[in-house]
């Protein structure tokens, strides 16, 4: 080999060198900068103090939901299997490592990876995004299969929003029968709980999570109203300030809006796709 065939080798490693490193550096400062703008930080936002009759944000503990992709709610890695394969097996080390955020949607040859990125909890962070993607990508490539995944910060940015709009709207609404003593009252098979009281019972509607919920509200005031009449109790509020008809058409109106606001965003209250977002 000649000097000047070696040194043009040297120089073809270096330039290669070169560029791993700087997409190394790159790549880091995305990650850092993605920390920086796509941390979550909710907690006071998502367990505010609640007045009624006005509405205010709550989101209780994580329930499990259904499964099915949603633009915006998942973060969906698309593969293309070239012949039939262990998908399951090698699957499994995803859902383990990320539970019920997972879901899997199988078409031969196509395949639909998501990752919940919305819920009760808030956003996933940048890092869970990257390990799940990285995961997939892993799988693609024991299975042989082509990938394609969507770009990360855009996806992220897009749960950020609808994440600030299910906050705005996760509201679950109290109204109190008080001065009735503490006796059971059935209200089986209705769209609301209720929850007994050293004085009487709470009948509380998680919008959300209720299908129709105009009408689960309609149900809950009218129940609760013929239970303070026909025992001479009182209708109130969180604060003890007692409810009228026009206190308690004021929250329908509001509960309307909500709902309203939800289906703008594609999640109807009371769908599997509800049940998922708000869990």
């Amino acid at each position: 080999m000649t000097d000047l065939q070696l040194g043009l080798l040297v120089i073809g490693a270096v330039a290669v060198a070169a560029v791993l490193i700087y997409n190394r550096w790159q790549e880091r400062g995305a990650r850092r900068e993605a920390e920086r703008a796509f941390g979550s930080g909710h907690a006071d936002v998502l367990l505010p103090e609640r007045r009624e009759p006005t509405l205010e944000p709550r989101r209780p503990p994580l329930q499990p939901g259904g499964a099915a992709p949603a633009e915006g709610v998942d973060y969906v890695i698309e593969l293309t299997l070239p012949r039939p394969a262990a998908l399951q097996e090698a699957w499994a080390p995803i859902e383990q490592r990320f539970a019920r955020r997972v879901l899997l949607v199988v078409d031969q040859p196509r395949v639909q990876a998501g990752l919940q990125m919305v819920s009760r909890a808030g956003v996933v962070s940048d890092a869970e995004l990257i390990e799940f993607r990285s995961m997939v990508e892993t799988m693609a490539a024991q299975l042989c299969a082509a990938v394609h995944a969507p770009e990360m910060r855009q996806a992220l940015e897009a749960a950020r929003e609808l994440d600030r709009i299910c906050a705005d709207t996760d509201i679950q609404v109290a109204l109190h029968v008080v001065g009735i003593g503490f006796t059971p009252a059935d209200f089986a098979g209705q769209a609301f709980q209720a929850q007994p009281r050293a004085d009487g019972v709470t009948l509380t509607l998680d919008v959300a999570r209720t299908p129709q919920p105009a009408r689960g509200y309609e149900a809950m005031a009218q129940a609760g109203r013929t239970l303070a009449q026909a025992r001479g109790g009182r209708l109130v509020d969180d604060a003890g300030r007692e409810l009228d008809e026009r206190a308690l058409a004021t929250i329908g109106t509001q509960l309307d809006a909500v709902r309203q606001r939800l289906a703008g965003c594609g999640i109807e209250p009371g769908s599997a796709l509800a049940l998922r977002v708000f869990s």
